[in-house]
Parts: C-alpha cells; sequence; structure tokens
C-alpha cells in the first residue's frame, strides 16, 4: 500500500477536526435555541422537550421568508377608509391542511402545543421521512357563542400543504394529526398585531363585526386567527378571519 503522505494525513485529520468542531456548534445552536423555545414557552405555561430541539433547529434555519409558501388566494376586495386598508375579501381554493384539535386551559397553550406537534411533522416525521416546508399562514379554528362574548377551549391548528403535497400528503407518524380537504371558502381578512389571547380574539371578532356592511354573510360562531410568525414570537403578524357562509 503507497504510504499517506505528510500533507494528506494532515487533510484528512484537519477535515475531521472541521467536523467535529461543525457538529460542536450545531451541538451549541440546537441548545440555544430550545433555551430560548423553552423559556418562551415557559411563559404560555407550556413545556417545550428535548425532543423539540432539532425540529425547531431546521425550522430556524429554513425559516427565511424566501423559503416560505404562501397559501394561494385571488383578492376580491379591499375595504378601504381615509387611506386605512380595513378588512379585504379573498376566496381561497379546495386544499389539503393538516389539522390537529387542541384543547387546553388557555388558548396560548393550545397554539403552542398544537404548533409544535405540526412542526415534528413538517420536520421529517412523516411517511416521506423529508422536511416539508414552511407555508404561512399556520391557522386555528376557533368557535365563540353565538353574543361573540366568549370562546370555547377546543381549538382546530392547522397547517395547509404546499403546492407539491396537495395531491398526495406524506402520512403524519403522530396519529392526533388528520389530513382534512377543505371546501373552497370567501374570507373576510383583517391584520391585527401582537400576541393572540382569548381577550385579544374577541376584541378582533367584534372590531370586525362592526366594519363588515354584511356581517349576517358570514358564519356566526366560527373564526380563524392566521399566523404569519411563529408563537415564539412577541410583535406577531396575525389576521381574523370571518368565514362566508356556504
Amino acid at each position: 500500500l503507497a504510504e499517506e503522505s505528510p500533507d494528506s494525513a494532515y487533510h484528512s485529520h484537519g477535515s475531521s477536526l472541521e467536523e467535529e468542531a461543525a457538529e460542536r456548534m450545531d451541538d451549541e445552536e440546537q441548545e440555544r435555541l430550545l433555551s430560548y423555545w423553552q423559556s418562551v414557552g415557559r411563559g404560555h405555561q407550556v413545556d417545550v422537550p428535548r425532543d423539540m430541539a432539532e425540529p425547531i433547529q431546521q425550522l430556524t434555519r429554513n425559516n427565511n421568508p424566501q423559503e416560505r409558501q404562501s397559501i394561494p388566494f385571488t383578492l376580491i376586495q379591499r375595504k378601504e377608509k381615509l387611506g386605512d386598508l380595513l378588512y379585504e375579501k379573498r376566496h381561497y381554493g379546495k386544499a389539503k391542511w393538516a389539522c390537529i384539535k387542541m384543547k387546553e386551559k388557555q388558548y396560548e397553550q393550545s397554539i403552542c402545543l398544537g404548533f409544535m406537534k405540526l412542526m415534528r411533522y413538517i420536520c421529517e416525521q412523516n411517511s416521506s421521512g423529508l422536511y416539508l416546508g414552511i407555508t404561512v399562514p399556520i391557522v386555528t379554528i376557533v368557535h365563540t357563542n353565538e353574543a361573540h362574548s366568549a370562546m370555547t377551549q377546543a381549538v382546530t391548528v392547522a397547517y395547509y400543504l404546499p403546492e407539491v403535497l396537495q395531491e398526495q400528503p406524506p402520512h403524519p407518524f403522530d396519529s392526533d394529526i388528520i389530513i382534512e380537504e377543505w371546501p373552497a371558502t370567501i374570507v373576510y381578512s383583517r391584520s391585527f398585531r401582537g400576541i393572540t389571547n382569548e381577550d385579544s380574539i374577541m376584541r378582533e371578532i367584534n372590531l370586525l363585526a362592526a366594519i363588515l356592511e354584511s356581517p349576517e354573510l358570514c358564519l356566526r360562531d366560527t373564526f380563524i386567527i392566521a399566523g404569519y410568525t411563529n408563537p415564539a414570537a412577541a410583535n406577531r403578524h396575525n389576521e381574523i378571519w370571518f368565514l362566508q357562509r356556504p
């Protein structure tokens, strides 16, 4: 066998050292991101388990705005007043969503825990074994009483499957996640920022109900909160959606 030259020995040893350093940095990044999410989770009374470290890291690395797919819709109308956008009327086509029903004591707990389960599905814990990619917004279906004075605890957190996966969605390993096909829908959408909790959601529902010209055309007890930033963010970009009756 030919002897290994000192130069090639250096290169092979150097590359293994580089790999070790990269792995160490990788582990440190995972730990840093996990501890950040754990501290945010504690603020919402949610425990973030250690097995979330890898999905959190994957999602963070792929969370460039350019990498995110927006859910397609057709804009029907923009309602403005004195230059301010009051709401948009949009048409969303029939599509498949990965959905999970949650019923924690507080809304924030439900969306955090639901989002973590969907993250695992997106980050390789599915029958394809692949990272599926982020679509925005992640939506939460909420229900209220007829008077819009209180929310029920049960919510559904849902992830729109990317276009390339719509025909044959990968099967989730988590049996709590169900793939559903939602019919085409017309929604009335209004933006708001900040945290989402029972109080802020009820406020936004009543605000949009007061602005809409014909609120009676919409469902009275079912609404959607669309989130464009992850639940760990402080100043989130959200929308409230009213659903037009079929």
